[in-house]
């Protein structure tokens, strides 16, 4: 997570968005970057609006302005899918060695995904909150131009991300049906993207 104070703006990160290349790029401009523990770096709207919101309003007097990068659904299961299949997960219950995409989206599909498969969801992780919390500024992933002119106008930094974190390639095929059943379960997923700026 990115917060500019003066700007009164936050940039959440979304697992598997590229978000950690957009921290390397503008970590040195922003006021506060939260880079660890997982669950703090990658802080849903949810626990924004808890834990972060309020200090930050606090001390800004004042909303501030909530940006967010989502990915296109298949190809954001697919980055989980390579990421967990790393040599350092061997072994481990988290690791998708051994499996191919299809499987993997058939688990993340199951009511109760085995732990390798069980990696939330865009549409869940950004939810408007009760309290009228939303996300104002939506991107895609696959469009990283409209977030750079976006920061730079907000900014007035140039912005060039390297690309980081980058899983080794692998066969991302679905069968029509698993890709079919992934659609219908994931509908808000897939509208959530298709919303973003292009």
């Amino acid at each position: 997570m990115l917060f500019f104070a003066r700007e009164r703006l936050v940039l959440l990160s979304v697992p598997k968005t590229g978000t950690t290349a957009w921290q390397a790029a503008l970590g040195d401009r922003a006021s506060l970057v939260v880079r660890d523990p997982p669950e703090l770096k990658h802080a849903p709207l949810y626990r924004y609006n808890r834990f972060f919101r309020p200090m930050f309003e606090k001390f800004c007097d004042g909303p501030i302005e909530i940006v967010a990068v989502v990915r296109e659904p298949v190809s954001w299961l697919g980055s989980w899918f390579r990421y967990r299949k790393r040599p350092f997960l061997a072994g481990r219950p988290t690791s998708t060695q051994g499996l191919d995409f299809d499987a993997f989206v058939r688990g993340y599909l199951e009511e109760s995904p085995p732990p390798w498969a069980k990696v939330g969801s865009q549409a869940a992780f950004l939810a408007p909150r009760p309290n009228g919390a939303r996300v104002d500024r939506l991107f895609r992933y696959e469009a990283p131009e409209a977030l750079r002119a976006f920061l730079h106008a907000r900014l007035g930094v140039e912005v060039a991300p390297e690309r980081a974190n980058v899983s080794p390639e692998a066969p991302l095929d679905l069968t029509p049906d698993t890709e079919a059943a992934l659609r219908e379960r994931c509908a808000a997923d897939f509208a959530l993207w298709e919303s973003a700026a292009r």
